[in-house]
């Protein structure tokens, strides 16, 4: 199949920033499929808003932290509007709980979306990658996995994980032209930071030296860049978007 338009996989893109990810990507020049767990309304309206900034788009359903899914997300994404160029793995939960009271199936779902979602769809995206020698991927990690949280020991492994495996991916895949980096964003404004308790949101604020929580697209930003041509000698690399929040931490 010819097509004039590269191909983007967002995961977790109903809403929040894989949302904002797949419709800057759209208006950067690509297609989307537009992958999503539960929530297909919210899915179909990422595909509205793609088609919208004058990209193809297409709703894929999937659990990424199942192996066989992930391998059946990728093949659909292709079969339907061509190979992969870009992949952003942005699809996580959260399971909030200190360590002493959290259970272990909140730990394990946590590291199997947020940390194996982004080992399986990876490893059967990369490999038409490699075939065609370019590609970009850019994980999405957190400001968590570099400071900690109390609460989110689960979260900050995973998302931790994240970094590591991204590293280590950017050295294997050099040899084949395929660039991968990760994103660590901040305190974001989304439908999941809304429902925090106002005196914990108003302490965030206080931490970031802009003195603002971050949007969705000022993460899509960054992704859209590290996406494209001009980011082709950018490898292995963490990027906080979070307003200087990190700012003074070793990468």
């Amino acid at each position: 199949m010819m097509l004039d338009r590269p191909v983007a996989l967002v995961t977790g893109a109903s809403r929040g920033i894989g949302r904002a990810c797949a419709v800057e990507l759209a208006r950067s020049g690509f297609d989307i499929a537009v992958n999503y767990l539960a929530d297909e309304a919210g899915a179909l309206e990422t595909v509205r808003l793609v088609e919208q900034a004058g990209g193809r788009a297409v709703a894929l359903q999937c659990d990424v932290s199942m192996y066989d899914a992930a391998k059946h997300l990728v093949q659909c994404s292709e079969e339907l509007l061509g190979p992969i160029e870009v992949l952003v793995g942005n699809a996580g939960i959260t399971r909030d709980a200190l360590l002493i009271r959290m259970s272990e199936d909140d730990w394990d779902q946590v590291l199997d979306t947020n940390l194996k979602g982004v080992y399986n769809v990876t490893k059967w995206a990369v490999r038409s990658m490699a075939r065609r020698r370019r590609g970009r991927i850019v994980n999405i990690s957190s400001v968590v996995a570099l400071r900690g949280n109390p609460g989110q020991a689960n979260y900050a492994a995973a998302k931790a994980g994240i970094i590591g495996f991204t590293k280590s991916l950017a050295k294997e895949m050099a040899r084949y032209g395929i660039t991968a980096n990760v994103v660590a964003p901040g305190y974001i404004s989304t439908d999941m930071t809304e429902n925090l308790p106002l005196d914990v949101k108003e302490a965030f604020k206080r931490q970031i030296p802009l003195g603002r929580p971050g949007t969705p697209a000022d993460v899509a930003y960054a992704v859209a860049f590290l996406s494209s041509p001009q980011a082709g000698y950018i490898t292995g690399q963490v990027l906080p978007v979070d307003g200087g929040l990190s700012s003074g931490l070793i990468l």
